[in-house]
């Protein structure tokens, strides 16, 4: 039972087929496209795949990119099948006030991290960080209940925001220090460790909330560029997406 996941973030799709629906089956191949080029998905990187037998995906993006990908897919016999949070899934519950209204991309990484987290010894408090066009620092205790989290804007989103909001000011991308002595480096800092902060403040909150040592779990496509500026211990994990989808398919395309 071959099995297709799907991430579709606000730029790109990334994909990955497996041998089978779990975390640990081989890889078949994978690849990625920006969303502008989705369309050619079909005549190129998928026409000579072996036909998935499931598809499981997370979109950020809106419906209207979805039924594109589902365009793209008919050249096999699947039905496409999206991630909505629910209140529980795959071991993990959901305290956010309209689980359904919680991000896909969230809920999947979350399940990812949770998991991976488990694999590595006794369960303790968990922070799961996405560092990508927007910034999500989200907080599970020691029994798998998500308890809320942070949203902030990323690097790019900051700099456009102080752009437009601040007379004559355009800048390059400058480096993170600890005393900027320029208006590039001093923008590119203030960001870093804004995240850096939230990220720190979280964890706070989590171990007064549960006396016990969270762990960190940090992902996405500019968790990289934080990761020499982080004040706390940290996992980077690349695509934890995908091994949420696949925890997730795991316990719903059970044999």
């Amino acid at each position: 039972m071959t099995f297709l996941a799907i991430d579709i973030g606000n730029t790109r799709l990334k994909w990955a087929l497996h041998s089978a629906p779990h975390r640990h089956a081989p890889l078949l191949a994978q690849g990625a496209e920006f969303l502008e080029n989705i369309d050619r998905l079909a005549d190129g990187d998928w026409a000579g795949l072996a036909p998935p037998s499931r598809m499981l995906g997370c979109a950020v993006a809106g419906d209207a990119v979805k039924r594109r990908v589902e365009e793209q897919m008919e050249l096999w016999d699947v039905s496409a099948q999206w991630v909505v949070a629910s209140s529980y899934e795959a071991g993990l519950s959901n305290g956010y006030d309209y689980p359904a209204r919680l991000g896909a991309d969230r809920w999947v990484a979350m399940i990812g991290a949770w998991h991976r987290h488990l694999a590595q010894g006794a369960p303790r408090p968990l922070v799961v960080v996405m560092v990508g066009t927007a910034v999500t620092v989200d907080a599970i205790d020691a029994h798998g209940k998500f308890l809320g989290g942070l949203i902030l804007p990323g690097h790019g989103i900051m700099l456009r925001a102080l752009e437009s909001g601040t007379a004559g000011l355009h800048v390059p991308t400058g480096n993170v220090c600890e005393f900027p002595t320029n208006t590039s480096d001093a923008l590119t800092s203030g960001g870093t460790y804004a995240i850096a902060g939230a990220v720190a403040r979280m964890l706070q909150h989590l171990r007064a909330h549960s006396a016990l040592e969270p762990r960190c779990i940090m992902t996405g496509g500019a968790g990289w560029k934080m990761a020499p500026s982080m004040s706390v211990p940290f996992e980077l994990v690349d695509n934890l997406l995908f091994d949420g989808l696949l925890e997730m398919a795991a316990h719903r395309f059970k044999a």
